[in-house]
């Protein structure tokens, strides 16, 4: 696995290839942490929060998870990491640009994510 440091610059990376508006009111901006975070709802300690797209009273921001992200992509080389870093970032990106939008077209489907995933835990709800 990289390291922290070299995640971040990755992500940085990652971003700065991108056009700038997809970050217009992302005011508090992003950040990476060091903890890993599971899913509430992981029946098995096995599903985790990679990337968040946070709105609080100090303004809209993204936070990725290293933690999250070294368990479920440790193993992978650099570029294929890479990838995966910007399948998060996009996907993260995307729920801002929805928000500002006034749609929640990803939401929706990440919560029809979660139903699969439980259904095939053996839960119904």
């Amino acid at each position: 696995m990289v390291t922290f440091e070299e995640c971040a610059e990755m992500l940085d990376e990652i971003a700065d290839s991108m056009p700038t508006e997809l970050f217009r009111d992302l005011n508090a901006g992003m950040s990476l942490v060091p903890q890993s975070k599971l899913h509430p709802q992981s029946q098995h300690g096995e599903l985790y929060i990679l990337g968040e797209y946070v709105r609080s009273s100090i303004g809209n921001s993204i936070v990725f998870y290293y933690g999250s992200i070294a368990r479920v992509y440790g193993s992978l080389p650099k570029e294929r990491l890479y990838t995966q870093l910007e399948k998060i970032m996009h996907h993260e990106v995307k729920h801002h640009n929805e928000h500002l939008a006034g749609c929640d077209d990803l939401g929706i489907w990440d919560d029809e994510q979660i139903e699969e995933y439980l259904r095939s835990n053996g839960i119904t709800e």
